[in-house]
């Protein structure tokens, strides 16, 4: 007989990783106990020697859903004659520091929870908050570690009888399920009026949902990370009117739909695509519309693709099934501002703008956006990282202090780098709005506290302006820590080193729409040589002025008009009235609010106006992704002529030529799609040529405009064809949401080679 003892850390609370382990040594015979502590799972198994090896390889090999072991130490230890095994009361030590997470993401009902609440006559018949070990939420509900029911916002509901006895029962799937509950002692379903007075609850504030639906109303629905706007999304006057009160004019609406044969009536989808949407994070899922889907046209103005969900918690799945068809679900806010998450806060700001608001009294622990993700050629990627996803940590390249990162601008997360992990938040939004900027402040703070860590290091981005910067500097003050600021497109390369933990010099390609450069200019069409902390401008786009400064981001034909100034062909300029053009033609002319930029984003613009494709935007990127959608097809197309100009780095990529090939092939009627086939030909073609020059062998791809997927074929086909080894952000949000992790990765590579400079 020997005693092992086992500290194992991971994504093991949450998850039924104890009720596992305790059926695991009970089959085998085996005695001891498990434990929850703040950071860790400790285990004690005593017995025959090969028991116990056969009990530490089902460990290893053997997890529940949605667990994650990343360390198991053992050490051996005396035998005691313990009688039998147990789970033993969880435990913390005041003070640890928790170096990753030990807390699951929330996650989507299982098909046992599912199959229940179908089930007429059962203890659970249509209860929308029915869980197990297996799924429900949890990153959402925590209030700290070790995950017991008493750290969750569930602590103010105890168990009957019933759910005890379930939750005792070493035998059933919601054996130690800390987010248990049924109708007699959960939380309780509520419909309001707009004005906040109740006027149904439990099964019937469902039907009464389904009725507004119907009646084409609009309800706010309190989801699993925050509240969610919901209609008929074949409706179109419901989803116009959603338009109008939400304040969004034309950026797409997600679809919500009861189940994945639903999808598929509306939208292709390929294996990858059908595997992310049956996950348990229950992402959005960018899919191909069909020609005949009978959503409303407004969801989507045209855009060949639908964000496509599948319920996220059993609230959806009820309301999906009742309702009978596809609902819009969005935000519950209005444009440019946070999730509502509060009850209160929900009736006041989204009460005037709602028929109905379908609430519960469980409280949201902390917001949780849904997140978005795209089958690309290199698998399914985020695009923006929210519930699901998070709080699952990021390998740390290399060890060192605490370190919390700010991000940007726009897509706001917070990282906080402690020991050998990453934590990333989830996503924010963008810091327009003194609310976000509230949010990013609670949420620095909430993270820092959840993982017991005080910062030695503070990172934010070059920009001096930014509000996540002045945090930043407001943070270092008050924790007495180092701040640094990390120039916007080394971290987005950073986060895709950070990602596949490359060694060794990388070529970062960082194709966005604009951050701000070393020389104080608008940067974002960057070829960096990045090794360590040492970072070095390879190569750049050409610049030209932004007529206009940040209008241009939604009227391409700003840009564009640099473009044609710089080429002398100004009198192609017909999206204006001659005074305009002349006014600005001038500001241009003397560098008055016509900053100069590098942006790859910005000439997608530019380009996409000459083409005819579209001259002004309702929202940031809506001209690069319809010529994005316009160039459906193979991807094989003359490119377009680019020059690489220069002797030595930082070599120009000239855009001149390509400027005028467009104009020729416009003037004699080619089609805005062939056009820009032959446009994205020529940015593959010019990425390896830079490549070629650059001289190294493995290239990472970052930035907002890699979240194009025809852009990210064919840039990574051309380096390949050629033998580079190619790397993008997948589990990192490409576009600024992935910045935080980046600014991590380029400080603590700061950290451990003093002499490296990335500004």
């Amino acid at each position: 007989m020997i005693r092992l003892a086992l500290t194992a850390r991971g994504i093991l609370q949450g998850v039924g990783f104890r009720p596992f382990v305790d059926r695991l040594a009970r089959g085998m015979g085996l005695r001891g106990h498990v434990q929850n502590t703040g950071d860790a799972v400790q285990i004690e198994v005593e017995g025959p020697p090969d028991r116990i090896a056969a009990f530490v390889h089902a460990v290893r090999s053997d997890l529940p859903t949605g667990a994650l072991l990343v360390d198991l130490a053992t050490e051996c230890k005396p035998t005691q004659g313990t009688p039998t095994f147990s789970i033993r009361g969880s435990t913390t030590s005041p003070g640890a520091r928790t170096s990753s997470p030990a807390i699951p993401s929330d996650m989507a009902p299982c098909r046992h929870c599912l199959e229940e609440i179908a089930m007429p006559g059962g203890r659970r018949h249509a209860y929308p908050f029915t869980s197990c070990a297996s799924c429900g939420p949890r990153f959402t509900i925590v209030v700290g570690v070790p995950y017991d029911r008493d750290r969750t916002s569930m602590h103010g509901y105890p168990l009957c009888a019933e759910c005890a006895s379930e939750y005792d029962d070493p035998a059933d799937r919601r054996y130690h399920a800390q987010s248990i509950a049924c109708p007699l002692c959960g939380p309780t379903l509520l419909a309001r009026d707009g004005s906040g007075s109740v006027v149904a609850r439990g099964a019937a504030a469902l039907d009464a949902a389904a009725e507004a639906f119907r009646a084409g109303a609009i309800c706010a629905v309190k989801g699993v990370g925050g509240y969610q706007l919901m209609v008929d999304a074949c409706a179109e006057s419901a989803v116009a009117e959603l338009r109008r009160r939400k304040q969004r004019d034309a950026k797409p609406f997600a679809v919500l739909f009861a189940d994945l044969a639903a999808v598929e009536r509306r939208c292709r989808l390929v294996a990858a695509e059908r595997d992310a949407l049956s996950s348990p994070a229950a992402p959005i899922v960018l899919v191909l519309t069909r020609s005949d889907a009978d959503l409303a046209p407004s969801v989507a103005f045209g855009s060949i693709l639908t964000g496509a969900m599948l319920p996220a918690s059993p609230l959806h799945h009820l309301l999906a099934h009742i309702f009978g068809g596809p609902l819009v679900c969005t935000s519950g806010n209005l444009s440019h501002e946070p999730l509502c998450t509060e009850d209160v806060d929900a009736i006041e700001r989204l009460g005037p703008i709602v028929h109905r608001i379908v609430s519960h009294d469980r409280r949201i622990v902390r917001p949780a956006d849904d997140s978005v993700v795209r089958v690309t050629a290199f698998g399914t990627t985020v695009i923006r990282r929210a519930r699901g996803f998070v709080p699952h940590p990021f390998s740390r390249t290399a060890g060192g202090p605490p370190i919390v990162a700010l991000g940007g601008h726009l897509k706001s997360t917070v990282a906080v780098a402690a020991g050998d992990s990453i934590v990333v938040s989830q996503h924010l939004g963008d810091l327009d709005d003194e609310r976000a900027r509230r949010l990013l402040a609670v949420t620095v703070d909430d993270l820092t506290q959840f993982l017991a860590v005080r910062p030695e290091v503070v990172a934010c981005d070059l920009h001096p302006d930014y509000a996540s910067t002045h945090l930043a500097e407001e943070l270092a003050r008050r924790w007495g820590a180092r701040l640094e600021r990390v120039q916007h497109h080394a971290a987005h390369i950073g986060a895709v080193v950070a990602e596949h933990r490359l060694r060794g010099p990388v070529l970062g390609l960082a194709w966005d729409g604009a951050g701000y450069g070393d020389d104080g200019t608008l940067w974002g069409g960057e070829a960096l040589s990045l090794d360590g902390a040492r970072c070095r401008r390879v190569a750049h786009l050409r610049t030209f002025a932004l007529a206009g400064g940040e209008r241009a981001m939604l009227e391409p034909h700003r840009a564009a008009l640099g473009l044609l100034q710089a080429v002398g062909e100004t009198h192609r300029a017909c999206a204006f009235e001659e005074r305009e053009r002349d006014l600005l033609l001038r500001m241009v002319a003397r560098g008055v609010q016509a900053p100069r930029t590098s942006s790859v984003g910005r000439l997608f613009d530019a380009i996409a106006a000459l083409a005819g494709a579209r001259a002004r935007c309702d929202f940031e990127g809506q001209a690069a992704t319809e010529f994005e959608h316009a160039a459906r097809g193979d991807l094989v197309s003359a490119p377009y002529p680019m020059e690489i100009r220069g002797d030595a780095p930082p070599y120009v990529i000239d855009w001149e030529p390509l400027v005028h090939a467009v104009l020729r092939d416009r003037d004699r009627g080619l089609e805005v799609a062939e056009i820009s086939r032959c446009f994205h030909a020529a940015l593959a073609n010019a990425a390896l040529r830079v490549a070629e020059r650059a001289g190294l062998g493995k290239v990472a791809l970052g930035g907002g405009c890699f979240q194009n997927a025809r852009l990210l074929a064919a840039v990574k086909v051309r380096l390949e064809s050629r033998g580079f080894d190619v790397y993008a952000a997948t589990r990192i949000p490409p576009n600024d949401g992935g910045l935080s992790v980046g600014q991590v990765h380029v400080v603590g590579a700061r950290l451990h080679d003093v002499s490296g400079d990335t500004r």
